[in-house]
């Protein structure tokens, strides 16, 4: 019944069904008090030739008794005799002793006030409904009797009920045509309009390469022409629409920034997977409330103050470890009532900016103190002591060491540009852990003998080799012993060596010097640290973190273990 046809059929179908039963009642109702009637009239009739022959005996009970059968058997009805007083005189089908007083029936009482009375009802006597009829004999203030004629209505229930069927089968007949022609015409004007209703919600389930719908010459063909018109131009501009918002999600996914869309009521509209990675959010909170979805309390300030005062806001915080710069933008043409949030993490510039101050602050302070001793040999030379030529050449070999300094820490601030910036192209070739140890140690060993250290390596000679450019992490190995050479008191040990963990080969360099605190593990790489404990010696600073840049570049990774007093343990391993 959903369907548009049966919406236009079934109106047409109840008023038929409704039509034809109406006047099946009605004509089953005319037939039968048509029926009735002519029976009365015709039972009227009889009773009254009945009255004119049985008159002259109604005197005589025994000789009505013949009469009455007589007529009960030509007319095949059933004949009464009744007196003024009810009581019968002649029965045609019972004893007229037996019967009681009939003064109170209905035909009587009519008949004996009117003339003539009818009634039907069911007769104990016989146990079927009959129809009584009756006149009365005489004049109505000195009436002479009462005849009363009875018929069965079987009979008249069966024809009746002849002639219902026969209503019922044209009636059935009559609806299955007009049906038939209803549905027939609801299919012939619903049929356009089915196929409009299936090609629009096809429509709207996305399938918008919908075949051309047939067109008429109707108004539903018109509107089929127009039909087939809009759907053409609302592909070309879902098309149009898809291609832009395929390029702007391609744009939002790929970007590194983070991009929200923030209604009038505080609600999140939009979220690329960047802003939900920056604040620590997923991108189904599309819905939710700002301010329920993110932790970091700035954004929702920012929001709320740019919503109200419809300006551009903007605000650093804090989250995650990250730096976050967030932009709160009003949107007052595209979208009024709503803003953009943009969200960007800015560590890395932070760390940067931080490392080039860091970097100024210690090439400044590195830089200070051997320019300072040079400005005051040249001072004390120019003020006389150049003319103290044992003074002039204690002077000129301090000088002379400054400037080695000067040079060694410019050396290795360009060695470090260079492997920072990938300039330092690598040999790799599968080397044995041995053939890398064994040339730094020898390289320091005379060194670490004459700072009264014992400088061993244990190294077995069935490691695995290792892919690596020698030459590269020959450097890193020694740079590592000699700031153990530096930082172990007299009679103390260094050891180098190399062991197979977690099948990885493992490098290590082990003292046991002065040591680190907790505080200093974390910076131990950084250009220019130095723990405090280690400020009193020499060094640039710079060596721990150019090994730390090599071995990156072997993909591998280094480390310190290291307790103050206890000694320290670089490690590192590569890709």
């Amino acid at each position: 019944m959903n369907k548009i046809r049966w919406r236009i059929a079934a109106p047409y179908i109840l008023l038929i069904l409704a039509f034809m039963l109406g006047l099946g009642i009605y004509l089953s109702n005319f037939f039968q008090q048509s029926y009735i009637a002519q029976l009365e009239r015709q039972l009227t009739l009889e009773a009254q030739i009945i009255g004119e022959s049985t008159l002259p005996n109604w005197s005589d009970p025994q000789a009505l008794k013949p009469v009455v059968a007589h007529w009960a058997d030509l007319l095949n009805a059933r004949v009464t005799l009744i007196d003024p007083q009810g009581n019968v005189l002649g029965e045609s089908e019972e004893d007229p002793t037996l019967l009681d007083n009939h003064l109170t029936r209905p035909e009587v009482i009519s008949a004996l006030a009117a003339g003539t009375g009818t009634s039907i009802r069911f007769s104990h006597t016989v146990g079927y409904d009959m129809l009584y009829t009756a006149i009365r004999l005489g004049e109505p203030t000195a009436p002479t009797g009462i005849v009363r004629v009875a018929v069965p209505l079987t009979e008249v229930y069966q024809n009746i009920a002849e002639v219902q069927r026969v209503l019922v089968v044209v009636s059935l007949i009559v609806t299955l045509i007009a049906i038939l022609i209803a549905i027939l015409i609801a299919q012939t004007t619903s049929k356009p309009l089915e196929e409009l209703t299936l090609a629009a919600n096809s429509m709207a389930m996305g399938n918008l390469v919908q075949k051309p719908l047939s067109t008429s010459i109707t108004e539903i063909g018109q509107l089929v022409k127009a039909f087939n018109s809009m759907a053409v131009q609302i592909r070309q501009q879902v098309f149009n629409l898809e291609t832009e918002r395929g390029k702007l999600a391609a744009v939002l996914s790929n970007m590194n920034d983070g991009v929200m869309i923030i209604d009038a009521e505080g609600r999140i509209q939009l979220v690329n997977p960047a802003a939900a990675a920056l604040l620590g959010i997923t991108i189904d909170v599309v819905g939710r409330s700002l301010v329920e979805v993110v932790r970091p309390f700035q954004p929702f300030e920012l929001w709320k103050q740019c919503s109200s005062e419809q300006t551009p806001q903007h605000g650093a915080f804090d989250f995650n470890r990250a730096n976050l710069m967030v932009h709160a933008i009003p949107l007052k043409r595209s979208l009024p009532g709503h803003s953009l949030l943009l969200v960007q993490d800015v560590t890395q510039q932070y760390k940067v900016d931080s490392m080039r101050r860091d970097f100024i602050s210690n090439v400044s302070h590195e830089l200070r103190t051997p320019l300072a001793a040079l400005k005051i040999i040249v001072e004390t030379l120019q003020d006389g002591a150049l003319e103290d030529k044992p003074a002039a050449h204690k002077f000129l070999a301090n000088m002379e060491g400054e400037i080695d300094s000067l040079s060694l820490m410019v050396m290795e601030l360009l060695e470090l540009s260079r492997i920072e910036s990938g300039r330092v192209p690598l040999e790799p070739q599968q080397v044995s852990p041995l053939d890398l140890l064994e040339p730094a140690a020898d390289r320091l060993k005379l060194q670490a003998e004459r700072a009264g250290l014992t400088l061993t390596v244990d190294c077995p000679p069935n490691l695995p080799t290792v892919l690596a450019d020698p030459s590269r992490l020959q450097q890193v190995l020694t740079n590592l012993i000699h700031n153990a050479i530096k930082f172990t008191p007299v009679g103390g040990t260094v050891q180098c060596g190399a062991e197979l963990i977690n099948e990885k080969v493992t490098f290590y360099v082990r003292d046991s010097g002065i040591g680190l605190s907790a505080d200093d593990l974390p910076r131990v790489f950084e250009r220019f640290y130095k723990a405090d404990r280690a400020r009193s010696g020499g060094g640039t600073g710079l060596g721990l973190s150019i090994c730390r840049h090599i071995v990156e570049m072997h993909n591998g990774r280094i480390w310190i273990t290291s307790k103050p007093d206890q000694g320290s343990t670089f490690s590192f391993t590569l890709g």
